[in-house]
């Protein structure tokens, strides 16, 4: 079954979207990636993303809901005739487990441009049936990159910092938490500044990390909880830092230090020694977060590190639309569902 897998992640830029080939199920499944298309927010339409997770009005949610199923649709046009299945993630602007979890793109816009089944509200779901609606892509992380022998994690740097930790294909050595934020405390003050993420990361690259302010962040309460545990773009501001370096470079390359310095905390403390850390993810592509990781983890990227959640998400579906189990409860702390809903062209 060929399938479309549709992500927008919590650095609101923009979509990536996968076509995807499956067979077999779980114990047996094989895959091909077949084609990856990363479609960029026009600038007005992530501003009103950044507003939707911040302060906008119940119209301006509405219109974006369907402007953004609209966006998606235009961006699966390319894929026109060749999938038969969408998953899609939508893009999350609200994230407070366990009480909500909001993502908003309407899906029945996507179903319409291309006459086939979308599997949708994977995270409420997963709410629902007492998970954290996150982190999804844990069993497909599994399913997909597991190997006999290997104790690996694969860990997605997007505005969020996250890690799936398993060992060989063994269901029952599954970890999956939220280490903390990713790049969206650094794409937060390269904005403010008037920097693009090239442009900043070069200057990260000339400062130093001030490790008063770093050891203040890092005594934030959600370090020490216990997973699973997920966390969301609503606590990881720049208003919510003290204090605050006011040096740009010592302040970019602190934000990079602080998203590092939280997930290995992460491994300290909840997986130990690890043989291989596959990076993934927009952050992946940050010379200089990668190399303050690489300096305690043994790390390597992902062929393309934005292949990996949408990818994810084309298996959710292809496992839904086999009626079977595609989210485990050890992962996101609810019960081993088939999580998603689906809707119909007209």
């Amino acid at each position: 079954m060929r399938v479309l897998g549709i992500m927008s992640g919590t650095s609101a830029d923009g979509v990536d979207l996968v076509l995807a080939e499956f067979a077999g199920g779980p114990r047996d499944l094989a895959h091909r990636v077949l084609a990856h298309l990363e479609v960029p927010y026009p600038e007005a339409l992530r501003q009103r993303v950044l507003r939707a997770m911040r302060e906008a009005t119940t119209r301006e949610i509405a219109l974006l809901h369907h402007d953004l199923g609209r966006f998606y649709a235009q961006a699966a046009r390319a894929f026109q005739g060749q999938a038969e299945l969408v998953g899609l993630s939508g893009q999350t602007v609200w994230h407070e487990p366990p009480w909500a979890t909001f993502q908003l793109g309407e899906a029945a816009h996507l179903a319409e441009a291309l006459k086939v089944p979308v599997v949708y509200g994977f995270r409420a779901s997963d709410l629902a049936a007492g998970g954290q609606g996150a982190p999804l892509v844990a069993y497909p992380d599994l399913l997909l990159f597991g190997e006999e022998g290997l104790r690996q994690s694969v860990h997605n740097l997007g505005g969020i910092s996250n890690f799936t930790f398993f060992v060989g294909k063994d269901p029952a050595t599954l970890l999956a938490l939220d280490t903390g934020p990713g790049v969206c405390l650094f794409d937060e003050a390269a904005q403010a500044l008037g920097l693009t993420p090239e442009a900043a990361t070069d200057l990260a690259e000339k400062g130093k990390v001030d490790r008063e302010a770093l050891s203040a962040w890092l005594a934030h309460p959600y370090f020490a909880k216990p997973p699973p545990k997920t966390t969301g773009r609503e606590v990881w501001r720049l208003e919510h830092l003290h204090p605050l370096p006011q040096e740009p470079a010592t302040l970019l390359k602190t934000l990079l230090a602080f998203t590092a310095e939280s997930a290995l905390m992460a491994y300290e403390r909840f997986v130990g020694p690890v043989d291989r850390v596959l990076l993934a993810g927009g952050g992946a592509r940050n010379r200089v977060l990668v190399g303050l990781l690489a300096e305690r983890l043994p790390v390597s990227l992902l062929p393309n590190p934005k292949v990996r959640e949408p990818l994810a998400f084309a298996l959710l579906a292809y496992l839904h639309a086999q009626g079977q189990v595609n989210v485990l409860g050890r992962a996101t702390g609810g019960r081993d569902i088939r999580a998603g809903m689906r809707v119909e062209p007209g």
